[in-house]
């Protein structure tokens, strides 16, 4: 899953890149809300983390209307170390699905995050399953005929997108904009690499494969 965060404070930022990282997000972040806006039209972010007071004159609010008013819809939370009533009404007005005072712990951020994505792929829950594969989000493993698969954070955070898109052909553009960030490199051939370490690890093995190569396209997994 791919992340945009939007804080101006250094410190707060690494302790929330950190805490993502952890949990096998690509971040891309940013104190200027210029660039906010840019990269919030423009990328295909699964979830934004905005703080509501920028430094240079920039307000996360006005991030979060222009991107709203673009048409992108991924989940996004306001950040701010006001607990007001009406900013809070104003940012869930504007587009916010949620609203975190800081201070706040690295743990709480990550669970609601996970709440978001899973509501807007209709989840239940913090497991996910296809076949005899189930991955569970929180605890960070995955089995597969009750056997457990030892994967690196890129090939689970790697599994976990073609998971929650099952069925779904997914090309290599797609896979590397959702989970590598904004310095990856489009003309490497990594997405390939990364699917074939993959593939290995979850069908070796088993008489039915889940990993699926869409010649001229790209990738998919189903039952």
């Amino acid at each position: 899953m791919r992340a945009l965060l939007v804080e101006d404070e250094p410190k707060m930022a690494a302790f929330i890149m950190t805490g993502l990282k952890a949990e096998h997000f690509a971040v891309d972040w940013t104190d200027q809300s210029e660039k906010a806006l840019f990269w919030g039209k423009t990328n295909p972010y699964d979830v934004a983390i905005l703080d509501i007071n920028l430094g240079r004159g920039g307000n996360g609010l006005d991030v979060c209307k222009a991107i709203r008013e673009k048409g992108r819809n991924f989940p996004i939370i306001m950040l701010s170390v006001v607990n007001d009533t009406a900013t809070k009404v104003e940012a869930l007005n504007i587009g916010a699905d949620d609203y975190l005072t800081k201070p706040f712990s690295i743990t709480e951020l990550t669970a609601r995050l996970r709440a978001l994505l899973r509501r807007e792929k209709n989840i239940i829950g913090s497991t996910m399953q296809i076949a005899d594969l189930e991955m569970d989000t929180i605890a960070h493993t995955v089995t597969r005929g009750g056997k457990a698969l030892q994967l690196n954070k890129k090939e689970f955070a790697l599994l976990e997108y073609l998971v929650r898109n099952q069925g779904t052909t997914l090309t290599r553009n797609m896979i590397l904009e959702h989970v590598w960030d904004i310095n990856a490199d489009p003309f490497t051939n990594t997405v390939d690499v990364h699917i074939r370490f993959l593939r290995t690890k979850i069908d070796e093995g088993h008489k039915k494969k889940l990993l699926k190569t869409v010649h001229g396209y790209g990738y998919k997994i189903e039952a």
